[in-house]
């Protein structure tokens, strides 16, 4: 897989605006901001889909998008710090930490076409529920 344009910011072929690193994680400014101080929290390991992360490194970004966030909180004072993750750009796993000023910064409510009939919503929460089962996390074994 060639590198991504992630993966060229963490290692400093390209110019980033970084606010965080540590041996997994780095986080920086992102270029096409959808508010003052958008962020982007990404994985030193390129893998396509955070689904994909192994735990440890999931638990971990998560942990660290948190800190940020709350970091943003304090310092930019939005009203609230919104999260995105959608993955279509760049085949890099990653966490947008977006910082709500008000309502308006993102619109979740965009028309989509959705099936809201009970009989399409009973049809899609069987198909969820079906062989899905609750699994014990060790936080223990997570964080460390």
């Amino acid at each position: 897989m060639a590198d991504s344009i992630f993966t060229k910011i963490i290692n400093g072929d390209i110019p980033a605006r970084i606010i965080y690193r540590d041996n997994e994680v780095v986080a920086f400014l992102d270029v096409n901001p959808l508010s003052n101080g958008h962020t982007l929290v990404v994985p030193r390991r390129q893998i396509d889909s955070l689904w994909d992360l192994p735990d440890q490194s999931y638990c971990h970004l998560w942990t660290v998008a948190r800190r940020i966030a709350t970091h943003m909180k304090t310092v930019l004072k939005p009203e609230r710090v919104g999260i995105i993750v959608e993955g279509f750009d760049v085949p890099h796993a990653h966490i947008h930490l977006v910082p709500l000023y008000d309502r308006s910064v993102l619109r979740l409510h965009h028309d989509y076409p959705v099936d809201l009939s009970d009989s399409a919503l009973d049809s899609i929460a069987a198909r969820l529920t079906k062989d899905l089962t609750a699994t014990p996390v060790d936080f223990d074994e997570a964080n460390s």
